[in-house]
């Protein structure tokens, strides 16, 4: 197998968008759309990945460079079209004698499978290998133009078409494959004498059959290639992203009581024989083990959650949460950067803030862990087998040892020793039919009022 490269052209001011930050850095699935193409070219075991941006782009070359270096930024000085933006990588691809496939920043959902097939094509013969596809509504594509043996003769730009050509519905994803030398000595050769005055990518099959290469053309779902131009394309991108996750889950054995409520990000990893309720939300960096339960109107984020847990309704799991098997986090609970370990239970209204709490403990209602001071987070550990008692407040940095109980209402700012009973609350207080005489005198100030 040849060695292989990407182009990502990000180039675009992405207008439609009508956003201050750069249209590919908008999310699908809670992964910027960029991030999405450079995981496909790492995916295809890309040696070299380049991203062509815009000048001034600041956010967005800080984005490529904390990603995959500086040397993977290349710029386009002018926007002067396809063809030039891929023109602006050649110095950054210097020596690279491999295949090159030109994706694009702002189409997410392109399988590693059809772009495989694109450098299949060239190792097959062709000169070049261009991804296609069907569309419903051709519209402002460019048409693929095929010759009876089904080789692509050209790519014609809606513009520029014919009323024939126009009729042809099997069109132009943008996204091509071509060795790097010849990629760039086609490129050498384009004009800009069309309708936009621009250098179009696009003219690479007619300029390599001139001599004597092949274009072979691959074809994917349009929904493969959909682009993300506008906030309404965002959303109907999220949306297919959103029914292929739902649908793979459910082959890999998953619960989806209601599907179309329940939200995946990008990396999340739900294992057979878990039940999702209806109105969950993932956000990036879950794993649900065999087993678990996540009930209704759930929001989890950078949490792993053993086998066997449960999980709601109304929880909200935040980064570093770890819940060991047989868990159980219940109604408005908030953890975060917390373990419960095996059994352990909070089952309503608490907040677990940077702590770690050992088997089957109990989190009795209300309480939290006060884990900030305003300047530094700090740490509240709870051995295996400890009662904390409902409306309890544990002032961090504090150690509460294995089998201790908190009392009710109690603020634990130190730690507790194992087996111990730790009360921390002002003693009551009772004065013998204090009730009776107020009421009896607040009655006779109102009755007062009344005669006035």
């Amino acid at each position: 197998m040849s060695q292989r490269a990407a182009i990502i052209l990000a180039a675009g001011q992405g207008t439609r968008m009508k956003s201050a930050r750069p249209k590919v850095l908008h999310e699908v699935g809670g992964r910027a759309m960029l991030d999405w193409s450079i995981d496909l070219a790492r995916r295809l075991e890309c040696q070299r990945i380049i991203v062509v941006i815009s000048p001034n782009s600041e956010e967005l070359r800080a984005h490529v460079e904390a990603t995959l270096g500086a040397d993977a930024v290349a710029v386009q000085a002018q926007p002067l079209g396809t063809g030039h933006a891929v023109q602006a990588a050649e110095d950054a691809l210097a020596g690279f004698k491999g295949d090159i496939v030109v994706l694009y920043g702002d189409t997410p959902l392109v399988p590693a499978t059809v772009i495989d097939s694109l450098f299949q094509s060239l190792e097959d013969g062709a000169a070049i290998g261009v991804l296609g596809f069907e569309a419903a509504a051709p519209g402002h594509y460019g048409r693929l133009i095929m010759d009876k043996r089904g080789d692509l003769e050209a790519i014609v730009e809606a513009k520029e078409a014919t009323p024939e050509q126009l009729e042809v519905t099997t069109c132009n994803s943008g996204v091509l494959a071509c060795r790097a030398e010849r990629m760039f000595s086609l490129l050498s050769q384009v004009r800009n004498d069309n309708a936009k005055g621009e250098y179009y990518l696009t003219d690479l099959p007619a300029l390599a059959k001139v001599e004597g290469g092949a274009t072979r053309v691959v074809i994917c779902p349009e929904e493969d290639v959909m682009g993300a131009d506008s906030r309404a394309d965002l959303a109907r991108a999220e949306a297919v992203f959103q029914t292929r996750r739902r649908n793979q889950a459910l082959e890999n054995g998953v619960t989806l009581i209601a599907p179309d409520t329940v939200w995946f990000a990008y990396d999340t990893i739900i294992e057979a024989d878990v039940v999702l309720e209806p109105h969950i939300v993932f956000g990036p960096g879950v794993h649900v083990r065999s087993g678990a339960v996540i009930r209704a109107f759930s929001h989890l984020e950078g949490a792993h959650i053993g086998p066997d847990c449960q999980v709601g309704p109304y929880a909200r799991l935040r980064p570093g949460t770890v819940l060991e098997q047989g868990a159980r986090i219940g109604n408005f609970v908030e953890v975060k950067n917390t373990r419960i370990g095996k059994g352990a239970k909070a089952g309503h209204l608490s907040y677990l803030g940077d702590g770690d709490i050992g088997a089957g403990t109990n989190i009795g209602a209300g309480a939290i862990f006060c884990n900030y001071d305003g300047f530094f987070k700090y740490e509240t550990k709870i051995d295996r087998d400890v009662f904390i008692g409902s409306n309890s407040a544990l002032v961090a940095p504090v150690h509460v040892k294995e089998g201790a109980y908190i009392g009710s209402g109690s603020v634990v700012t130190g730690d507790v020793s194992k087996d111990a009973l730790a009360v921390a609350r002002a003693r009551q207080k009772e004065i013998k039919g204090w009730a009776a005489a107020f009421r009896t005198r607040m009655r006779k100030k109102k009755e007062g009022k009344g005669n006035q």
